[in-house]
């Protein structure tokens, strides 16, 4: 089956919002379409559509010029193997000293570096992405200042990558948990092609709702990379399951988000020290009030 595909850019978040909503109505109808930030700084976001017909280029015009973007470029994509295609693209990421690769990349693990495997093919958390290359650069950040931690967790940890790069540096309790039983499956086999299985336990929960999440606390580290509400409603579980002391590290949160997070931590007595942007997403370091 023929996919293809129309591609366009513009400035502003709103407007691209807009267009990617009337894209929708088009027909033939878009298998679905997709609104991004350039995450190069310009202030453009893409705008793109999936179609399994041709699309309607006279209509795509109509939309451009509404919404002051620039011409569709429609493209019909070849029959190709997305994962070996994805494999083939997509470059190690670095995130202070730790290098995150795919096997088709292991010839060029640097020296020095700490190694963390994950697939292309695997659920979210590969590292590319604004929110998880956050959270290991802020925990970097934590490292270079001397932070140690014998319990950490990973709360809705997708690919473990962070409960992984937890396990690299530190002995002790590290515990890694998803709401979604796929995702803990995906988490158990990056540990153990890591060679890491006994290192990380991976368990379903939604939460701290597990009983060997509860039975490690308190943490002395919290790793919480999902979205702004999950992450307000869970701050009071947070902030009861971290060590006075110990510091939580926080994404999946827009930019515009950030400072709404950033209020309700404060009220439940977790205080930022820190916080980065890459592109639209946000990542905050907060530490638990009281002595270490």
């Amino acid at each position: 089956m023929p996919t293809f595909t129309a591609l366009t850019t513009l400035t502003g978040k709103k407007a691209a919002e807009g267009l990617g909503e009337a894209m929708e109505r088009l027909e033939p109808e878009p298998t679905g379409v997709g609104v991004f930030e350039v995450e190069d700084g310009s202030g453009l976001w893409e705008v793109g559509g999936y179609f399994t017909e041709a699309p309607d280029e006279t209509a795509l015009a109509v939309l451009a010029v509404a919404f002051g973007a620039k011409p569709f470029v429609v493209s019909e994509l070849p029959e190709t193997d997305w994962v070996a295609h994805v494999r083939r693209e997509l470059a190690p990421v670095e995130a202070g000293r730790f290098f995150v690769y795919g096997s088709h990349d292991a010839d060029k693990l640097p020296e020095g570096r700490i190694p963390l495997l994950i697939e292309a093919a695997m659920a979210f958390g590969t590292g590319h992405h604004g929110t998880t290359l956050g959270c290991l650069k802020a925990f970097d950040r934590l490292l270079e200042e001397g932070f140690a931690a014998t319990k950490v967790a990973d709360i809705g940890c997708g690919t473990a990558v962070l409960a992984m790069a937890a396990a690299r540096v530190f002995d002790g309790d590290i515990i890694a948990s998803d709401i979604d039983e796929v995702a803990v499956d995906v988490a158990e086999a990056n540990l153990k092609a890591n060679g890491m299985a006994s290192a990380v336990q991976c368990v379903e929960a939604a939460g701290f709702d597990h009983p060997d999440l509860k039975a490690h606390a308190p943490y002395d580290l919290i790793f919480a990379n999902i979205l702004k509400g999950p992450l307000v409603a869970l701050s009071p579980e947070i902030a009861a399951n971290l060590r006075p002391g110990g510091y939580a590290i926080l994404s999946g949160i827009l930019n515009e988000q950030a400072d709404d997070v950033v209020s309700v931590y404060s009220q439940n007595e977790l205080n930022l020290t820190h916080r980065g942007e890459i592109g639209e997403w946000t990542t905050l370091i907060l530490t638990k009030q009281g002595a270490n």
